[in-house]
C-alpha cells in the first residue's frame, strides 16, 4: 500500500508540472522575462506550491513522522551562509538559463525531451562535483 500511495503522491506531481507548464521552458524563460513579454501564469502556480509547503511541513514539524509512521528528518541549520548564497544564485542563474529546475526537468526527461537529457546530466556533474568540493 505504501509504494502505491508513494507513487500516486510522484504521478500527481509530476501531472501538476505538466499540466502547469513547469516542464516548458519556454514558459518558464517567459515568467522569468521580465523587461519583455512577461507571463505571470507560473506566479499563481508558485503561490500554490508555496501555500502547500507550508502547511505540509508545519505538519510535519509538529507530528514528526510520515503518514506511515516513519521519522522526518528536516534540516536543522538555519543560518544564511556564503555557499547557500552561491548556490542559490546558480540554481537561479541555470533556471533562467535553460528554464528548468530539477524537478520538472527530471519530468520531461522521462516524456523523452532531449533538452532536459542536456539538464540534467549537466545537474549531475554539478551534484558530483558538489560532493567532490564538499566532501567532509
Amino acid at each position: 500500500m505504501k509504494n502505491i500511495i508513494t507513487f500516486s503522491a510522484g504521478l500527481i506531481f509530476g501531472l501538476g508540472l505538466i499540466i502547469s507548464g513547469m516542464t516548458n521552458p519556454a514558459k518558464v524563460t517567459g515568467f522569468l522575462d521580465l523587461a519583455g513579454h512577461w507571463d505571470p501564469s507560473l506566479a499563481f502556480v508558485m503561490a500554490g506550491a508555496i501555500t502547500v509547503a507550508f502547511f505540509a511541513f508545519k505538519k510535519a514539524e509538529s507530528k514528526g513522522t510520515t503518514v506511515f509512521g516513519e521519522s522526518i528528518q528536516l534540516p536543522a541549520k538555519t543560518d544564511i551562509t556564503k555557499e547557500l548564497i552561491i548556490g542559490s544564485m546558480l540554481f537561479g542563474a541555470g533556471w533562467g538559463l535553460a528554464g528548468f529546475c530539477p524537478g520538472p526537468a527530471i519530468v520531461a526527461l522521462g516524456a523523452g525531451y532531449q533538452q532536459a537529457l542536456i539538464f540534467v546530466i549537466a545537474m549531475l556533474a554539478g551534484m558530483l562535483a558538489h560532493e567532490y568540493l564538499y566532501k567532509d
